[in-house]
């Protein structure tokens, strides 16, 4: 059964044009390496909860949107592969492409699908 990655991060709006640069750079890369679907979308229905939620999970400032992004793996192994792969990509470093965002309110996990529909 597949892998997936998952993403959540608080970006700022003014950076919106700067994230989708770096995403489709990003996407690129897995894709290069493996992935089957790279997604990246941008908050446009996000609830601020009273307990938790996306906005209190990334510590959502005024001004920041909360963008939610998915990478779509054949399987783990292949994963951890192309993720070793991708990270070792020049086009992935910091320095040349930096995200647009506090990479520090990052929230990133990996997960076996266990349905699909």
């Amino acid at each position: 059964m597949s892998y997936v990655d998952g993403f959540v991060a608080a970006v700022p709006e003014a950076n919106k044009d700067k994230y989708i640069e770096h995403a489709k750079t990003m996407a690129q890369v897995f894709k290069e390496n493996g992935a089957l679907q790279v997604v990246d979308t941008w908050g446009d229905d996000v609830p601020d909860g009273e307990i938790t939620s996306f906005p209190i999970a990334v510590q959502k400032k005024e001004g920041e949107v909360v963008a939610f992004s998915w990478i779509v793996w054949p399987s783990k192994d292949v994963r951890d592969a192309g993720w070793q792969s991708s990270m070792e990509d020049p086009r992935m470093n910091s320095e040349t492409n930096p995200m647009p965002f506090d990479g520090k309110r990052i929230i990133y996990g990996g997960f076996n699908i266990i349905s699909e529909v």
